[in-house]
C-alpha cells in the first residue's frame, strides 16, 4: 500500500481550512519531512542551511551547491483513477521548470505551471507562491529516499470539490522518476 492509499484509508483528508499544517502532518506520518528519519535503520537527514536576511531585509541564498537539485518526471496512474503527471527541474534550489497535474479519479484535476508562481525561498525548502495573490504555495523538500513536491492553500487551481484529495508527488532523487514510497 502506498502512502496515498494509507492516508486515505485512515481518513486523513487535507481540507482547505486546516491549510499547510494538515498537509505537513499527513506527509510527516509517511516519514517525508526534512530532518525526520525515513524509517528504521535510516540515517537522519541534514537540512541545508536556511536563508538569512541582511539588516536591510535582502535575502541571502544558501551557498552555491547546497540547495535541492532535481531533474524529475513522475507520471503514474493508480487503479482507482488517481494520477499524477509532474515534471520539475531544480538546480541548487532554483526552480527552472515546473508542470504538475493531479487527477482525482474521474472527478477533476489540479494543475500548476511555473509561470503561475514566483519563487520565494530556495532553502531549506524550495517554495513558490502564486502570483495571483491567492496564497497558494508549492513546496519541495528532500531526504535520501525521496523528494516531495506538495501544495498548500491551492483549491483555486483545482476543479471545485476535489482539493482535499489532491496529494503530493514524490520523486526518487537518484533517478528523477516517481519514488517507490514502500521501500
Amino acid at each position: 500500500m502506498n502512502c496515498n492509499h494509507f492516508l486515505r484509508a485512515r481518513g486523513v483528508r487535507m481540507v482547505r481550512a486546516a491549510g499547510a499544517f494538515t498537509l505537513f502532518a499527513a506527509v510527516a506520518g509517511c516519514g517525508m519531512l526534512p530532518g525526520r528519519s525515513a524509517g528504521p535503520g535510516a540515517a537522519p537527514v541534514q537540512a541545508p542551511p536556511a536563508q538569512r536576511a541582511t539588516p536591510d531585509g535582502r535575502r541571502l541564498s544558501a551557498p552555491r551547491g547546497s540547495g535541492l537539485s532535481l531533474v524529475g518526471q513522475c507520471k503514474q496512474r493508480e487503479l482507482d483513477g488517481f494520477a499524477e503527471d509532474a515534471t520539475v527541474q531544480v538546480a541548487n534550489g532554483e526552480v527552472r521548470a515546473l508542470s504538475w497535474m493531479i487527477t482525482v479519479g474521474k472527478r477533476g484535476t489540479c494543475r500548476f505551471e511555473a509561470g503561475q508562481f514566483r519563487q520565494t525561498r530556495t532553502s531549506p525548502t524550495v517554495e513558490l507562491t502564486a502570483r495571483d495573490g491567492s496564497g497558494c504555495k508549492l513546496m519541495m523538500w528532500g531526504d535520501p529516499r525521496r523528494i516531495t513536491l506538495a501544495h498548500a492553500g491551492c483549491a483555486r487551481f483545482c476543479t471545485p470539490g476535489i482539493y482535499d484529495q489532491a496529494w503530493p508527488v514524490m520523486f526518487d532523487p537518484a533517478t528523477g522518476r516517481c519514488a517507490d514510497i514502500e521501500r
